[in-house]
C-alpha cells in the first residue's frame, strides 16, 4: 500500500465559477467601454483583453486568489485582487512600452477600464460573499462540527467559529476521553457531549461534517489513534495542533517533496507580496525623493557650512537575514562611529553638532535613506535597522531580537510611530521596540504600511527621544 504523504488542495466548483466570472468580467468591461467611446470592438482589444485576462489568471493562481476566503476579513480578498490587478496592468504597460504598440488604444478606454475593471472584480466578490453568507443564514450550505479535545486551542478555534457565523459552521459539542474532573467544562463555548467514541458514531451517521482534532503535539498516540478512528467516516477530519506555544512569525504550510513543513519564523514577504512591496517602496520613494529634492540640497549645505567633514554618514548596520547593509544619514555629529563599539546619542550629547541636533531632531538626517529604498537594500516601512555593535549586544539578551530581521529594515516604523524612537537607553525600551517590530510582521498587510506612513507624517519624525 502506497503510504506517501501528499498535499492537496481543497478547490471545488465554485472556485471555477470564479475564475470565469473574473475573466468575464475583465473581458466585458472593456468591451461596452470600447462600444461606448468609439462604437467598436476591434482586434487590438481583443488582443489586450486575451492578455490581460491570461496574465491575470497566472498572477491570481500564482497569488492563491482562488483559494478558500471563507475565514478571511473582506478587505483581505480585496486587497488581494488590487495587487493582482496591479501587476497585470504593470506588465501590460511594459509589454505596450517595448512593442511601441501603446499608441495603438485609445487612453480614454483603456484608462477608463484599467480603473473600473477591479472594482468590478471587487464588488462581485462582495456580492458573492454577502450571498453566500445569506444563504448560510437560512441554513444552506451550513456544516456542523465537534471538537476532539477540550484544550486552550480547542477553546479558542470553537469562539472564532462562534463569533464568524459567516463561515456557516456550528460547533455542537466538545468530547474528551480524559476524566471529567480533569477537564473544565463549566465555562466552554459549546457543550460538552462525553467521550469520544459518542463522537465518532454521530461521525458515522453522517450527523456531522467537521471533525477537528484539538490535541497537544505530546499526545501523538491519542491523534493517531482518533485520526484513524475518524478515517472510517465521511466526515472532514482537521489537525488543530498547540502550535501557539512556539510564537508563530508569519508561519505557512509548504512542502519539501512529499513532506510537509509547516514554517515557524518566516518572512511576510512571499511571491507577489514581496513583488508588491517592492514596487509600493520604488514607486514612493521616487515620487518623495522628487518632491523633497530641494529639503535635500538644502540641509547638504547645512552640514557643509556648519562643520568640517563628510555631508553623507554611511554606517553598517544590519539588514534583511541579518546582512550587513550601509545606511545613509546626513551628518549629525562631529564624530562618526562605525566600530565594534558604538554608543548611542544622548540628550544634550557633545559630539552632536548645533545643525545636527536641528536635523536629527526633525529626522531630516534619515531623508538619504530614500536613496537606500531605491537600492533595495531597505523599505520605506519596516524595522528600524541598528548599528551592528547594538544588534550583537542586544541579540543576546532581549527575546527573539534577530527575528526583527525576516524583513528589509524601514525609515519608519510600528515602533516608531507608537513613541519608540530615538534612544533606548532602558532595556525595556528595546524590549517594547522588538515588540512592535515583531507585530509589525505577523500582521503585515499593504493598509498597515500605509497607516503607518500616515501617522509618521503627523507623529513619526519628532518626539521626546529624538536627539
Amino acid at each position: 500500500m502506497d503510504t506517501t504523504l501528499k498535499l492537496h488542495s481543497n478547490y471545488g466548483t465554485l472556485h471555477v465559477f470564479y475564475r470565469v466570472i473574473d475573466c468575464i468580467i475583465i473581458a466585458l468591461a472593456l468591451y461596452i467601454i470600447s462600444i461606448a467611446y468609439i462604437g467598436h470592438f476591434d482586434r487590438n482589444s481583443a488582443l489586450l483583453t486575451s492578455y490581460s485576462i491570461l496574465v491575470y489568471l497566472l498572477i491570481a493562481e500564482k497569488n492563491d486568489l482562488y483559494r478558500s476566503w471563507r475565514v478571511f476579513k473582506f478587505k483581505d480578498e480585496a486587497i488581494s485582487i488590487s495587487k493582482a490587478w496591479l501587476l497585470t496592468i504593470s506588465l501590460l504597460i511594459a509589454l505596450a512600452f517595448f512593442t511601441k504598440t501603446s499608441t495603438s488604444y485609445s487612453r480614454v478606454v483603456t484608462g477608463t477600464w484599467l480603473i473600473s475593471t477591479p472594482i468590478l472584480l471587487i464588488t462581485w466578490r462582495f456580492i458573492a460573499k454577502q450571498t453566500l453568507r445569506k444563504l448560510r443564514d437560512y441554513g444552506y450550505n451550513r456544516k456542523e462540527a465537534v471538537i476532539v479535545g477540550v484544550t486552550e486551542n480547542g477553546i479558542r478555534l470553537a469562539n472564532e467559529i462562534k463569533n464568524n457565523p459567516e463561515l456557516g459552521i456550528k460547533v455542537v459539542g466538545f468530547y474528551d476521553d480524559r476524566e471529567l474532573n480533569r477537564l473544565n467544562i463549566d465555562t466552554l463555548p459549546a457543550p460538552f457531549k462525553g467521550s469520544v467514541p459518542s463522537a465518532l458514531e454521530m461521525a458515522k451517521k453522517g450527523a456531522i461534517q467537521h471533525i477537528y482534532i484539538s490535541m497537544p503535539l505530546k499526545a501523538n498516540e491519542r491523534i493517531t489513534k482518533y485520526l484513524n478512528a475518524f478515517s472510517d467516516t465521511t466526515a472532514n477530519t482537521y489537525l488543530i495542533p498547540d502550535f501557539f506555544v512556539y510564537n508563530l512569525i508569519q508561519s505557512r504550510l509548504s512542502a519539501i517533496g512529499n513532506i510537509p513543513t509547516i514554517s515557524i519564523h518566516d518572512t511576510p514577504f512571499y511571491g507577489t507580496d514581496g513583488w508588491f512591496k517592492r514596487a509600493q517602496d520604488i514607486v514612493l520613494a521616487s515620487l518623495i525623493i522628487l518632491l523633497i529634492s530641494p529639503v535635500l540640497i538644502g540641509v547638504a549645505l547645512g552640514v557643509k557650512l556648519s562643520s568640517p567633514g563628510p555631508v553623507i554618514f554611511k554606517q553598517f548596520r544590519y539588514g534583511l537575514d541579518g546582512r550587513p547593509i550601509k545606511v545613509w544619514k546626513f551628518r549629525s555629529m562631529s564624530t562618526m562611529d562605525n566600530g565594534a563599539v558604538v554608543k548611542q546619542a544622548t540628550k544634550n550629547d557633545p559630539r552632536i553638532t548645533p545643525f545636527g541636533a536641528f536635523i536629527r531632531k526633525t529626522s531630516l538626517d534619515e531623508l538619504p535613506q530614500f536613496f537606500n529604498v531605491l537600492q533595495g537594500r531597505m523599505s520605506i516601512v519596516g524595522p528600524r535597522p541598528h548599528a551592528v555593535a547594538h544588534n550583537e549586544e542586544y541579540r543576546t539578551i532581549v527575546d527573539r531580537y534577530m527575528l526583527r530581521h525576516k524583513v528589509k529594515p524601514g525609515i519608519t516604523g510600528l515602533a516608531q510611530v507608537n513613541g519608540y524612537r530615538g534612544e533606548t537607553d532602558t532595556l525595556e525600551k528595546m524590549q517594547k521596540r522588538v515588540e512592535f517590530d515583531l507585530k509589525y510582521i505577523q500582521s503585515w498587510s499593504t493598509w498597515l504600511d500605509l497607516k503607518i506612513i500616515f501617522k509618521t507624517i503627523f507623529k513619526g519624525f519628532t518626539g521626546k527621544t529624538a536627539y
